[in-house]
């Protein structure tokens, strides 16, 4: 197992390949084994890397919750890039981990090829949905702390399948990551210059209209919708979510 420490704080990854760097980050609740079914497709031609971010999985969760944040996440991704000693990456993400690939685009643009935008939205606009969005990461919260692994239970496959050193570590990452304070990743969609693909699953109906909205706004962009998946796209339909993604490499010449 390889860890990178930030500031105190240990941080898993693992690589898998060589070639180009390829940078996956996974959703909230889940760990970078969500990304299992994809390892033999993307590490044929390049160098998969895979973590788990703070408060989740195998990484470090420390106590103070101001230790958490979308500006710390993104500071790790990149702090990742400069250990394995590389300058610039494909960047992707499900959910949590997709709005944070779209954050480490904003920050360092220069950084990045290509984003691989999965099952996620782009934040809010309007103070009221976000305001809203944020009172339920609030309330994820609480039932983690209240019941622990029994509040991912029934959820999507991606998070019910996942081990965390530290349940609590998910509870400080909700209030801290999941949660959003201004609309300042949303408003740089139309800024991205770069390769993109947004994916989602078909049945996946919460993210379907965020889905349409980043397919129109982010300029190039293309769009796939995976049959008969859900949230997890990646995992409901592995085969048909590996060629996409290596079909979209390939077309860009990733």
């Amino acid at each position: 197992m390889a860890y990178l420490e930030r500031d105190g704080v240990q941080i898993y990854y693992e690589t898998h390949g060589y070639g180009p760097a390829l940078l996956l980050t996974h959703g909230f609740s889940a760990t970078s084994q969500m990304w299992q079914p994809q390892i033999e497709s993307l590490a044929a031609n390049h160098t998969l890397i895979l973590w788990d971010m703070r408060g989740h999985g195998r990484s470090g969760s420390p106590v103070d919750e101001a230790l958490y944040s979308e500006a710390l996440t993104v500071g790790d991704m990149a702090a990742l890039l400069d250990h394995l000693g590389f300058e610039t990456a494909i960047v992707g993400g499900l959910s949590l981990g997709g709005y944070m690939s779209l954050a480490f685009h904003l920050d360092h643009p220069e950084r990045v090829k290509a984003l691989l935008i999965i099952d996620t939205g782009p934040g809010f606009k309007k103070d009221a949905a976000r305001e809203a969005w944020n009172r339920t990461a609030k309330e994820r919260a609480g039932a983690i702390e209240r019941d622990g692994a029994g509040a991912l239970e029934g959820r999507s496959a991606e998070q019910a399948g996942s081990e965390h050193a530290d349940i609590t570590g998910l509870a400080r990452a909700a209030r801290g990551m999941l949660t959003q304070h201004t609309p300042r990743v949303i408003e740089s969609l139309p800024q991205i210059a770069v390769p993109a693909v947004v994916l989602v699953g078909a049945d996946d109906e919460p993210f379907l209209a965020a889905t349409d909205y980043m397919a129109a706004k982010i300029p190039g962009a293309a769009k796939v919708v995976i049959p008969d998946a859900g949230h997890a796209s990646n995992i409901d339909q592995p085969g048909a979510f590996n060629e996409a993604m290596v079909g979209f490499l390939a077309a860009n010449d990733l």
